[in-house]
């Protein structure tokens, strides 16, 4: 009989034996694999963490004990031993299981993540909490080598370090970041610290010296700092940690059960902040994860060989339609869709690096999923990887403008939140020609509530000397990331995770900075868009000109400058006028076209009572996982909900078109 179905709860693990808890291993990696075959997700990450999971949750009694989730994506095997199984299929679909840890799923969850390196100062809260208030629960987090290099762990490691307090922290090592000297006496020396003898010899000792009439205190120094030598030499991985104070124990194999357990429980034992450096290998298990630890990382995933389940992937078309769950021939019109913004981006930014050799660019640990890993293959020397550290990132491009360079820093726009002081304080201050790329900017999907670039605009939109663009299509950002390099001050440049439309390429000259476009006029009506939500905007107009409306539609290309003469032109003497972003509508493009017609209508009596509707993302709540393509429909910011939105302003308003108010006289 499987075993994983049989369980109720990580408390039941105690009572399986090691050759049951292996076959658990097993079974916990199928279900993973067979599960994210059809629902896309972290794939890599959860598989190489199973026997880590497994072990963590047989020594402890979570829900008490508390196990924090750094990141989050490598919690799949946490969420099948905490009573998700029967919902595991939903994984990251609309209305199911999330991909990251989440409070409102399962009690066993600490807190909702998404972002790395927020885990060690969780973790410290927690331990903190539970000092203050009395009480024993043992907190545990786990984070990954890349995270834990992220500027927020290093503060928390710090701080951690000088309190002192009881803590865990179990460091995932999959050798995508640190790589340590393994030796025999670096295992040797863990076992040694991890002993009772040690831990009570060592105070002992330094009790006894200290007892010794005038030269105690020095003789206490003098041992201490040989014993640390020891450490460094025997332990060259672990010199940060025990420099800060923590101790460390490590390397312990990965995916072996029986050291895993054995670490932990001695560990778990020890006083003070310890850290156990585990190697684990991403995809283990699972010999295309691997041998493509990158690829197979998520959360789109390369196609999936898997007996008994096809591999298929959520399809979105680029007005925002589609279904979530695609026939056959939908799968394969997906693998012959355009290529998406960030591949454009990427191939336009090669070819302006090629005719300036003043053009770097730099990414925060993502050099694929910002498509500059082509960057960094045809100029490395131009080309930094700064790690998971948004905020370096951004004030390096800042250093390398004031050094004479031309950078180009791409970033996902839920990750550049973290770097906001930093764009603030550094880039615009000293009015930089720093290019931004905002990459999956908008609804980005099943990934959810930490992920979706949604509040990066309205942030942006305050700040001085920033230029703010977005393109209506991948043409279009072609000669919007021209402009940006063409012009000499902050340049922040919005675009989706979406492919793009396919079209013929067009030649990428630069446009003026501030200048919109209009795609049509018309007399009643006025539509101005942000993005390439504008084809969706003018599909919408152009339904509605079948009932005889006459709208005129603006392509905004740019929220900030605004085209202010352009847009007030227009919307002199309208009947309504609506805006459209995949922004959170509050205090965005919206806003800001709101704004400019009211200021106006002070002195314009044709713009005075002009009614304005801004549509975009409901402010005031965050948007849950599912498929692009469902988010948008159930937020009504696909073509059919878009229009929809706009009838209802029209009936809300009184307003009819010419044809409807023909039909109400003849009746």
């Amino acid at each position: 009989m499987p075993i994983l179905p049989s369980l109720s709860g990580p408390r039941d693990l105690r009572t399986l034996d090691d050759e049951q808890l292996e076959t658990l291993c097993h079974e916990i990696r199928r279900t993973i694999v067979e599960t994210v075959a059809v629902t896309g997700g972290h794939l890599g990450s959860s598989l190489g963490v199973v026997e880590l999971t497994v072990a963590l949750h047989r020594l402890l009694d979570s829900p008490y004990d508390r196990i924090v989730w750094d990141t989050g994506h490598q919690a799949y095997p946490h969420k099948l031993l905490t009573g998700r199984l029967d919902r595991f299929p939903t994984l990251r679909q609309l209305g199911g299981l999330g991909g990251f840890p989440r409070r409102v799923e399962s009690e066993h969850d600490v807190m909702d993540g998404g972002h790395a390196g927020t885990g060690l100062s969780i973790a410290q809260g927690l331990a903190a909490a539970r000092d203050l208030r009395g009480t024993h629960e043992r907190i545990v987090v786990v984070v990954g080598d890349a995270a834990l290099m992220s500027g927020l762990a290093l503060e928390a490691l710090n701080d951690i370090g000088q309190r002192q307090m009881n803590l865990l922290i179990v460091l995932n090592d999959n050798e995508m970041s640190i790589s340590p000297t393994v030796g025999a006496l670096s295992n040797y020396l863990s076992a040694i610290k991890l002993s009772q003898a040690w831990q009570t010899t060592k105070a002992g000792y330094d009790a006894f010296l200290e007892r010794l009439p005038i030269i105690g205190s020095t003789a206490v120094e003098l041992s201490r700092r040989a014993r640390k030598s020891v450490v460094n030499f025997a332990q060259q991985p672990g010199h940060l940690f025990e420099d800060l104070g923590i101790t460390y124990i490590g390397v312990v194999p990965g995916h072996d059960l029986n050291a895993l357990t054995s670490t932990f429980r001695r560990a778990l034992r020890l006083e003070g902040p310890v850290i156990v450096h585990v190697r684990t290998q991403k995809g283990h298990g699972y010999e295309p994860a691997e041998a493509d630890q990158v690829g197979f990382h998520g959360a789109a995933l390369p196609p999936m060989d898997v007996p008994g389940v096809t591999s298929r992937a959520p399809v979105a078309s680029p007005n925002g339609d589609g279904d979530a769950t695609p026939s056959v021939a939908q799968a394969a019109a997906a693998a012959r869709k355009p290529p998406t913004y960030t591949t454009v981006m990427a191939q336009e930014l090669l070819a302006i690096a090629t005719e300036d050799p003043r053009v770097v660019a730099i990414t925060a640990g993502m050099p694929t999923g910002t498509g500059l890993n082509h960057f960094q293959a045809a100029y490395p020397e131009r080309f930094f990887d700064v790690g998971i550290a948004e905020p370096h990132a951004v004030t390096l491009a800042t250093g390398l403008a004031l050094g004479g360079l031309r950078p180009f820093v791409a970033i996902y726009s839920t990750f550049l939140q973290r770097a906001f002081d930093q764009t603030v304080h550094d880039v615009c201050q000293n009015d930089q020609p720093v290019v931004i790329g905002v990459d999956r900017a908008g609804l980005v999907g099943e990934d959810g509530t930490s992920h979706q670039g949604m509040f990066t605009l309205p942030a942006q939109r305050q700040l001085p000397n920033l230029v703010i663009a977005s393109p209506k299509d991948e043409q279009e950002l072609r000669r919007l990331l021209r402009t940006a390099f063409a012009q000499g001050h902050p340049f922040a440049l919005h675009y989706p995770r979406d492919p793009g439309f396919d079209l013929p390429p067009v030649t990428p000259d630069p446009i003026p900075v501030g200048e919109g476009e209009l795609l049509q006029d018309g007399r009643e009506l006025l539509f101005v868009g942000f993005g390439p939500i504008v084809m969706r905007a003018l599909a919408v107009a152009q339904n509605l000109a079948a009932e005889d409306w006459s709208i005129a539609v603006i392509n905004a290309r740019f929220a900030r400058p605004l085209d202010e003469a352009l847009i007030l032109r227009h919307a002199r003497g309208k009947r309504l006028v609506v805006t459209f972003e995949e922004s959170v509508d509050a205090g965005g493009f919206g806003s800001a076209v709101l704004e400019t017609i009211a200021r106006a209508g002070l002195g314009d009596p044709a713009l005075r009572g002009v009614p304005v509707r801004i549509i975009g993302i409901p402010a005031g709540r965050f948007v849950d996982h599912g498929s692009v393509a469902d988010l948008r429909r159930v937020l009504r910011l696909d073509v059919a909900g878009l229009e929809s939105q706009v009838r209802e302003t029209l009936a809300e308003l009184g307003l009819a078109s010419a044809r409807e108010v023909v039909g109400a006289r003849s009746a």
